[in-house]
């Protein structure tokens, strides 16, 4: 069973207005937010090099990794190594999810074993 809002690498900072969450620190290390259309789904791969951290930012979304699927709570965590396959979906409404890859980025490091959009 996969645990969510469990990494490690995370720090939460107190701050007396609050805090923040550090996902990355002096490391290389990509950051993006994906947009998920209704009933879309992105293709089932993997990566060789590069670790990912998704955090859910929407209700709506649907993990998969490693044939497991669950639907995180908005905030949700769940860090997917390398080697690992996954897939993210929608299963309602539109929906976002923050990625940070760590690692060098490279498009070519992505093995995709059901390509949702049959590109070759």
């Amino acid at each position: 069973m996969l645990e969510i809002d469990r990494i490690t690498a995370v720090v939460r900072d107190e701050r007396p207005w609050g805090g923040f969450e550090r996902y990355t620190y002096n490391e290389a290390s990509t950051v993006k937010i994906i947009h998920v259309e209704p009933g879309q789904q992105l293709s089932l791969q993997r990566h060789v090099h590069r670790d990912e951290l998704w955090v859910a930012l929407d209700p709506g979304a649907v993990f998969e990794v490693d044939g497991e699927k669950f639907e995180p709570a908005v905030g949700d965590r769940v860090l997917i190594r390398a080697g690992q396959t996954h897939r993210l979906s929608s299963s309602g409404p539109a929906t976002r999810i923050l990625e940070i890859a760590f690692g060098h980025f490279d498009e070519d490091d992505i093995e995709r074993l059901e390509d949702a959009y049959g590109r070759v």
